[in-house]
């Protein structure tokens, strides 16, 4: 679903087996925080692969630099953009329209106007809607 290969799945479960918490959530909520996630989860983009695509190609900037690495995790209080150059896109523009009909996680915060989001709070696993068995996850990584 998030579009990684196991070598990198594997250090994601490892960060979140070492931090406070219960591991499969903490692996979800990781997840979540992923650049291009949240790139897809802002409306930027309409699949996750499409908002891989827009990071690697620099159109994204956190807190006014470029980050070019689909793997960075946001924090609270980062704020997300578009490029200037990239605002003219006409699927960019499509997509941010389409936001409204897909939903907004209430962990990030939409300006439409200004192509900018600003993360609220860390994402909960309730909010996380899709159908995985993170109890699953950890039995097999856990072997």
């Amino acid at each position: 679903m998030y579009g990684m290969l196991e070598k990198q799945f594997r250090l994601f479960f490892e960060k979140a087996e070492q931090q406070k918490g219960v591991t499969g959530e903490n692996l979800l909520v990781m997840l979540e925080r992923r650049l291009d996630n949240t790139v897809f989860r802002i409306g930027f983009a309409s699949s996750r692969n499409q908002a891989r695509q827009l990071v690697r190609h620099n159109h994204i900037l956190v807190n006014g630099r470029k980050v070019n690495i689909p793997s960075f995790l946001v924090s609270v209080g980062d704020i997300v953009t578009l490029k200037e150059k990239s605002r003219a896109n006409a699927l960019i523009n499509e997509n941010v329209e389409a936001v409204v009909r897909r939903g907004m996680p209430s962990w990030i915060e939409l300006d439409k106007d200004n192509y900018k989001a600003t993360i609220k709070a860390l994402p909960n696993r309730e909010e996380i809607t899709m159908p995985i068995q993170e109890r699953l996850i950890v039995e097999l990584y856990s072997k």
